[in-house]
């Protein structure tokens, strides 16, 4: 008598879809064992290889059709693990790319912030060097009668107050002689208490009314002398030019 023949080594044909159905359910455990780097994922398929274990006895069942029952809820079931092992997966994958753009936008906010402290020291030093270009440009005027009257008309441009180099110069000859110390002691002014001083014979309460801005407050001062007393004869005359005589 062959082996087939024994009573007690014949498969039936529910036997044969019960082994089927553990043998797909196994494979798919292993399967899910062998996704790398993923606790999460190993743990579950451990619970997929403990059902397996199980699934002989749930399947030995009366009849073929409650063990293909069976095979579909269990695959069923795995398939629900696999999905969520996916999902842990996903889950992990996109953890590597938050880093990284958790990083790259640290450097690009720090890159900015450099960027942006470059262009301050740049504009800094652009500032600095118009400052220089400026200062360099500013005329120098020679420390005489000359160069005293020429300063005296640029800032007489500057405020708008007429008069040119002739009508300052001629004055200034007749009221002091080009002396910027020179101080009448005599008229009634001097007999008031407020002599006339400078370039241009101011007395100090015209030169504090007349006085501009940005010119030391001194009567003895050369260049501010002859703008408040150009100031005072705009005032007064329209401009220095007509004043000829004592004013």
């Amino acid at each position: 008598m062959t082996a087939s023949s024994t009573p007690g080594n014949r498969l039936k044909k529910s036997h044969k879809l019960s082994i089927a159905g553990v043998t797909v359910v196994a494979a798919a455990a292993v399967s899910l064992s062998l996704v790398p780097g993923n606790a999460s994922a190993d743990a579950e398929a451990k619970k997929v290889s403990a059902s397996v274990s199980t699934a002989p006895a749930a399947w030995n069942i009366a009849n073929g059709s409650g063990q293909a029952s069976a095979v579909t809820e269990s695959l069923t079931n795995q398939s629900t693990i696999a999905d969520r092992v996916a999902e842990i997966h996903a889950k992990q994958d996109s953890a590597p790319s938050t880093a990284t753009a958790t990083a790259k936008a640290k450097a690009d906010a720090k890159e900015k912030a450099a960027a942006k402290k470059k262009a301050a020291a740049k504009k800094r030093a652009a500032e600095k060097s118009k400052a220089s270009r400026s200062a360099d440009r500013k005329p120098a005027y020679a420390n005489n009668l000359n160069g005293w009257i020429k300063e005296a008309l640029s800032i007489m441009k500057k405020e708008k107050i007429p008069g040119t180099y002739e009508g300052l110069h001629r004055n200034i000859i007749r009221e002091s002689s080009g002396n910027p110390r020179a101080i009448n002691n005599w008229d009634i002014n001097a007999k008031n208490g407020v002599p006339s001083i400078g370039l241009l014979q101011v007395i100090k309460p015209t030169f504090d009314t007349y006085h501009v801005k940005g010119t030391p407050h001194s009567q003895y001062h050369p260049v501010a002398n002859i703008v408040a007393a150009a100031n005072y004869a705009a005032d007064r005359y329209g401009t220095i030019d007509n004043v000829d005589s004592a004013y």
